[in-house]
């Protein structure tokens, strides 16, 4: 028996193959289950077993439940469809606003818990913490990549002579950060990071040969104000932190356009002939650790890791390992932020996060401050806000 679906839905029954159905070389469950609807061998079953219906009476009825149930699973996919739409809906409102608050709470708690193990427990080893940090950032990826959760370029020679360049300066960047943070304020900090949008944009021009409109260059020079007299008016004021910081400032600005440059020098040095973020995060962790050790044999810093009392409190090493994991949080959360929204809201997000970061670093380091340079701190938030707007209109 020959069953086909017509354009409106209703079940056709071919006449011409009833007798071959019905015929005792052809059972009516071998005919149910080829056409794989129980409910239709229960009907026949019936039919055979009554024998007071007639033929077309029981090819009606399998009309009927037939089309029943054809309209029943109409109705299941119409409805999975809608579920499907629904969880979409819902997964595109959540998706950037949880990314987004993942990557602000870890940018957030990175820095200050930073600022704990380097002030709070006065630690004098920046490189070892940047050390321990990023073995915790190789000891997971690599246990990542091994599970088969995420997939990184093999680390081939070709590839790490053409990012050795980069990543001196990351290490550079990553050192001096933490020594600056030791000695200024996080509020001070995050202000004075707003130089290397300066020295970044004059890069540009020198390096890509990119020009800034009018409003980025009003935002930088709004910057300029607000670090001068930020750090005229800071009542910590520490020449040691400032002189670190300005390095950072010249380093991470010297990193991103160096990454810039070589970008698609190392896109080719790589076998697949592409380098994605989990891959840069452990090339720049896993190289930064042979140059971190040579530091620190070279600045006697292990000397010092060992007498001092510090290490052999647990807390201690519970912020210092809880910044390691928010580390490679935050690398984690930038590429998933990024995917769910777009650079222009991510630089965005990034000049407001800077916010809450000063506030905490205020109150929870009872920082003293003036209404002269909380006024400072202020204007340069805005200005980072303002900085992140223009930079959107141009692109």
């Amino acid at each position: 028996m020959s069953l086909d679906h017509s354009p409106t839905g209703s079940l056709v029954v071919y006449g011409d193959d009833i007798e071959e159905a019905m015929s005792p070389n052809r059972s009516v469950a071998a005919v149910a289950v080829k056409d794989g609807d129980a409910s239709v061998y229960k009907i026949i079953h019936g039919f055979l077993k009554q024998k007071n219906n007639s033929i077309i009476n029981v090819a009606a009825s399998v009309a009927r439940k037939a089309a029943s149930n054809k309209l029943s699973r109409k109705t299941s996919d119409v409805f999975d469809t809608l579920i499907q739409q629904q969880q979409s809906r819902l997964g595109n409102k959540t998706g950037p606003l949880l990314s987004g608050i993942s990557y602000c709470i870890a940018s957030c708690s990175m820095i200050l818990l930073n600022k704990v193990v380097l002030s709070s427990y006065n630690f004098n080893a920046g490189i070892s913490l940047m050390l321990y940090q990023n073995l915790i950032s190789v000891v997971i990826l690599v246990a990542l990549e091994f599970f088969s959760v995420i997939s990184t370029e093999e680390l081939t020679w070709k590839l790490i002579k053409v990012w050795i360049p980069v990543n001196l300066i990351f290490v550079g960047m990553l050192v001096t950060g933490m020594y600056s943070l030791k000695y200024i304020n996080v509020a001070m900090v995050t202000i004075l990071k707003n130089m290397t949008n300066i020295l970044t944009a004059i890069g540009e021009i020198y390096v890509f040969r990119k020009c800034q409109n009018k409003q980025v260059w009003a935002a930088l020079c709004m910057m300029i104000i607000s670090a001068v007299s930020g750090g005229m008016t800071d009542l910590s004021f520490h020449l040691v932190g400032y002189t670190w910081q300005i390095l950072n400032c010249f380093l991470t600005a010297a990193y991103s356009l160096t990454l810039r440059r070589l970008m698609d020098t190392a896109k080719q040095s790589t076998k697949s002939g592409s380098l994605n973020e989990v891959s840069m995060v452990l090339l720049n962790n896993a190289l930064s650790i042979p140059f971190a050790v040579i530091l620190i044999i070279v600045f006697n810093e292990w000397e010092y890791v060992y007498q001092t009392e510090v290490i052999r409190e647990p807390m201690f090493w519970f912020f210092a390992t809880a910044s390691g994991l928010l580390g490679l949080a935050i690398s984690f959360s930038s590429v998933w932020f990024l995917q769910e929204t777009g650079p222009t809201t991510y630089s965005l997000v990034g000049s407001l996060n800077k916010i809450p970061i000063s506030v905490a670093g205020v109150l929870l380091f009872n920082v003293p401050v003036s209404v002269e340079n909380l006024f400072s701190i202020v204007f340069g938030l805005f200005a980072g806000i303002f900085f992140a707007k223009a930079k959107m209109s141009k692109s």
